[in-house]
């Protein structure tokens, strides 16, 4: 940190706020709803980076949560645990507004002092200074940890009280003006995002290409289009069926075509009318769709050196997967009887934490991958309908994340993805659908790349501002402010009086002992 102003001190945590730990309690105490004798609870999810919010809440016994747990306005929670680096330290600060509450164990909370201006307080939590300090600090194997100790050393930088109560009148004028502008940005960025879905929408529903449709007639049909992919997947298998019996140098049996596995049938029932040309089919009768499997971590000859990408569901959240976090080797390839799936299928997470499950990608290298992802290869005579099937699943995200089944966690499995009905254009019709959504999508990613720039030279900006405000170089300092030094006195005054109220004195002091 540069050196303060003269009337400035450099400080600790602890010196001018209270450190309150998280409520605990069982699982089988917790809610997710509203009960009677229960309060809500904050996690670290409810920590924004600047704020709480109050979704998501988890309800408590009352008696497991003290008075001093209750959160009071000024108060800022930290969250102290979590399997991601990225979310431990994040701060928020409570502002009020009637909730009744507290926060869990794995959050910690800070209470200024009363002679601090909570909300100059507040913005120190915001600024890339506190945030790489705490980063540093957080360390675990598997779960990163900050610790309290640790909290409570950290830097703070404290003004007098007349210049902490400028800095926030001008932080609040620069800021509002600076975050307006963001809300705008953001707002941008939803736009762009619903207009590409509005895009993918019209595109599988025939209207994006439906003056297109007017003019120009098919030489084959869409239902012609999967009669010819039907017959090429079934002559295709029964070449591979002669290939096997000559292998082992057998007669074909009598009737052994009538083994073939025929595809899934669209369900017809409750699908709406397509356009002229158009057929309704199935995932099953245009491709082959398989999935993965976890080889045995605890055999690492299975990971150490491995040279062979596996891919898992996590990777799905951008469309395209160009590398892979983990490899695998050759006899997890032949042991694990992994399929290394070509370059251009189309993969769908059929379980995932968040918003995964449903997404889709499309492999850019050969891969393997886990047992959480679907894969789609498409049969040679439909290897055309590659781009228009990805605008398809791109389009069904939420439908499929509406098809998955299960409890607690719900799942989408390959039966699943197999009987997915798609409305299948002629390939012509694919053609222009391609051309057009392409089109449309580099001008919405253009202006996208545009708005994160602007977004990001926003967010340098706002670190400019804080880091003028908590280094003494925002507003001007005034000679006749009384120095730190002694609102620092006064802090302490108030923290020794708080903890001699909690101490027990002369004969219940005695009988305690």
């Amino acid at each position: 940190m540069s050196e303060l102003p003269i009337n400035w001190l450099n400080v600790e945590l602890s010196d001018v706020a209270q450190i309150i730990r998280g409520v605990t309690y069982k699982r089988e105490q917790s809610t997710d709803s509203p009960s009677e004798g229960a309060l809500p609870v904050l996690r670290a999810t409810n920590i924004t980076g600047a704020a709480l919010t109050l979704d998501e809440l988890v309800y408590v016994p009352s008696e497991n949560i003290s008075n001093e747990q209750i959160l009071r306005p000024g108060d800022v929670v930290i969250a102290s645990s979590s399997g991601s680096k990225e979310i431990v330290g994040k701060a928020g600060a409570f502002v009020g507004g009637g909730f009744v509450g507290s926060f869990g164990a794995f959050c910690t909370g800070l209470r200024p002092s009363a002679f601090l201006s909570p909300a100059y307080f507040g913005y120190y939590f915001q600024t890339r200074t506190y945030r790489k300090s705490v980063s540093e600090l957080s360390a675990g194997s598997n779960i990163n940890n900050l610790k309290t100790g640790d909290l409570a050393s950290q830097n703070f930088p404290l003004p007098p009280a007349p210049e902490q109560t400028r800095i926030v009148a001008k932080l609040e004028e620069l800021l509002s003006d600076l975050d307006a502008g963001v809300a705008e940005l953001k707002a941008a960025q939803k736009k762009l995002a619903q207009y590409r879905q509005s895009l993918l929408k019209a595109a599988v529903e025939g209207a994006l290409t439906a003056a297109w449709r007017t003019q120009h007639q098919p030489t084959e049909t869409g239902a012609q289009l999967l009669q010819r992919i039907l017959q090429e997947r079934r002559a295709r298998w029964e070449a591979r069926q002669l290939a096997k019996f000559a292998e082992q140098g057998k007669t074909p049996p009598k009737d052994w075509q009538k083994k073939y596995p025929e595809p899934v049938q669209p369900d017809a029932s409750g699908l709406p009318q397509l356009p002229q040309g158009w057929v309704w089919a199935t995932i099953d009768q245009i491709a082959q769709v398989g999935t993965g499997v976890t080889p045995l971590r605890s055999k690492s000859a299975y990971f150490n050196e491995g040279t062979i990408p596996w891919v898992t569901s996590g990777a799905l959240n951008s469309e395209a997967v160009a590398s892979a976090t983990e490899l695998v080797t050759e006899l997890a390839l032949k042991e694990c009887r992994l399929e290394l799936y070509p370059v251009g299928s189309l993969l769908v997470a059929m379980y995932g934490e968040g918003k995964t499950r449903g997404k889709c990608s499309e492999l850019r290298i050969p891969a393997t991958i886990n047992q959480a992802i679907a894969a789609i290869v498409l049969e040679p005579a439909a290897q055309s309908c590659k781009a228009y099937l990805k605008a398809f699943l791109l389009d069904s995200y939420e439908k499929m994340r509406a098809q998955a089944s299960g409890g607690v966690q719900p799942n989408l499995n390959l039966q699943i993805v197999k009987a997915i009905a798609l409305p299948l254009p002629p390939c012509s019709e694919q053609a222009e659908i391609t051309q057009l959504l392409d089109g449309q999508f580099d001008q919405i990613s253009q202006q996208q790349i545009a708005v994160q720039v602007s977004l990001q030279q926003s967010t340098a900006q706002r670190q400019n501002i804080l880091r003028a405000a908590f280094s003494g170089q925002l507003v001007p300092q005034d000679p006749h402010d009384e120095p730190a030094s002694a609102l620092l006195e006064r802090i302490r005054a108030e923290r020794a009086a708080r903890d001699a109220v909690k101490k027990p004195r002369g004969r219940k002091a005695q009988e305690a002992a």
